[in-house]
């Protein structure tokens, strides 16, 4: 017959005793401490990789796009587009072909050309209103002359996939992030 430890004020006839050396073995226990670990650590840890991520793809849309615009900016410069008769609609389709089909253009891309007499005279007015939209109304086409002055500008409105965890790059209120690429140069005196 084993012999069982009755503690004075022990009710239970030493029920208790056997509970607690439970929860000490219990709290002795390191089975599965990795993966509560991880568990406190895993939604911080995947929200940051996210962030970081998205980030660089927002970088990396953003100098996409200032490559293809200065690019394509330079048939302006160059005469090229004028001796082509370069449209607007063409134009941005040299565009959009230098962005390496990470853009939806017909949707996102905005276009604005315009011509200055000097660099002092440039004013390119406004981009968003005072609730923060886009405005596009007022965008021009115009690749003047030899010798003119011209500012390309190219907009875009990149989605913004991650918005939690307070790391939220949606500078535009319809959520998503406001991408620009400008090219100002003077254009080179051609001969047509």
């Amino acid at each position: 017959m084993p012999i069982v430890d009755m503690t004075p004020g022990d009710p239970d006839g030493g029920t208790s005793c056997r509970g607690m050396a439970r929860a000490r073995r219990f709290g002795r226990n390191e089975d599965g401490a990795t993966a509560v670990e991880f568990g406190l650590v895993a939604v911080p840890f995947f929200a940051l990789i996210f962030a970081i991520l998205e980030t660089a793809i927002v970088f990396f849309a953003g100098q996409v796009l200032e490559t293809a615009v200065g690019d394509t900016a330079r048939l302006i410069r160059t005469g090229q587009a004028h001796e082509d008769g370069m449209s607007a609609e063409q134009f941005k389709t040299t565009v959009c072909a230098g962005v390496f089909q990470l853009f939806d253009c017909d949707n996102g891309l905005s276009l604005d050309v315009r011509t200055f007499p000097d660099f002092d005279s440039i004013d390119l007015g406004v981009v968003v209103d005072e609730d923060g939209n886009l405005v596009t109304e007022d965008f021009n086409f115009q690749i003047g002359q030899s010798g003119d002055i011209v500012v390309v500008r190219v907009l875009y409105e990149w989605p913004v996939l991650v918005a939690t965890l307070g790391h939220d790059l949606a500078n535009l209120p319809n959520g998503k992030h406001l991408l620009s690429a400008t090219a100002v140069f003077k254009n080179e005196p051609f001969p047509w």
